[in-house]
């Protein structure tokens, strides 16, 4: 059975109520496009986009990875740090009061998944 189809079901369901919580946010301050210098707005869409961004790419790259015959260790502790990096950042960015360690953390575990999945494919490849 694949690894990585249930993390991104997770994932899937983080990205879903990060939409609801911006959406609430829009309906709250009556904000339908932008964010018209709304602060706890600005950082609801940033959390949302950045989860956007980060979490496709990262994904197909475990994918791959996982596809490949990678050990299945090495997809739990690669879906982990994904996991743990976007909700992380999530929340970090999302308090008014930000604690950066929370945005660094999710950014450093978020770039060490993406970026062992990168390194392990090239290899994979080099060698065949």
């Amino acid at each position: 059975m694949l690894i990585t189809p249930f993390y991104a079901a997770l994932l899937g369901l983080g990205f879903v109520t990060l939409s609801i919580l911006t959406l609430r946010l829009r309906r709250k301050f009556k904000i339908a496009l932008g964010d018209d210098g709304n602060q706890q707005l600005l950082r609801a869409i940033r959390v949302h986009s950045n989860f956007a961004e980060y979490v496709p790419l990262t994904l197909i790259l475990i994918y791959m990875t996982e596809s490949t015959g990678a050990p299945a260790l090495l997809i739990h502790l690669l879906c982990i740090a994904l996991l743990m990096g976007r909700f992380s950042h999530a929340w970090g960015v999302s308090q008014d009061t930000e604690d950066f360690r929370f945005r660094v953390f999710g950014m450093t575990m978020t770039f060490t998944a993406l970026i062992s999945a990168s390194l392990y494919l090239i290899f994979s490849y080099i060698n065949g």
